[in-house]
């Protein structure tokens, strides 16, 4: 997994997170973790998107390199954004974990409707976006 530096600015309920090495890349919402997950989900659709059409996905950045490029202004903060591409197969994969802990994980795929792999893969995504 790599990361893409963003930088974050914003105030109130009006927020946005720009992507220096991905031209037009942006994320926004009311909040800064808001515009952050944005800026995530928009991160994967726009790489993906490149890949897909065999266009070049520039590289990620140093927090160092931009910094140093003075895209920061004043008041604003760089954030890491994590990159996950979905691979468009599934693998299987052995886990262990407390019974109990597991026991809680089945409950709540049922009550949500869904596969424990499901539910699993869906928090392990969410964990990463926060990573």
């Amino acid at each position: 997994m790599s990361f893409y530096v963003g930088i974050l600015d914003g105030a109130n309920d009006v927020w946005g997170v720009r992507i220096p090495d991905i031209e037009g890349c942006v994320g926004a919402g009311e909040t800064p973790e808001a515009a952050i997950a944005d800026a995530v989900v928009a991160l994967r659709d726009v790489v993906a998107f490149k890949k897909s059409g065999g266009h070049p996905v520039p590289p990620a950045s140093s927090v160092a390199n931009v910094l140093a490029s003075a895209e920061v202004a004043p008041g604003e903060s760089v954030v890491l954004l994590p990159l996950v591409l979905d691979a468009g197969r599934s693998v299987r994969a052995n886990l262990t974990m407390d019974a109990g802990l597991l026991d809680a994980i089945d409950q709540a795929a049922q009550r949500s409707g869904i596969t424990r792999s499901s539910y699993v893969a869906s928090a392990a995504r969410e964990k990463l976006m926060r990573a």
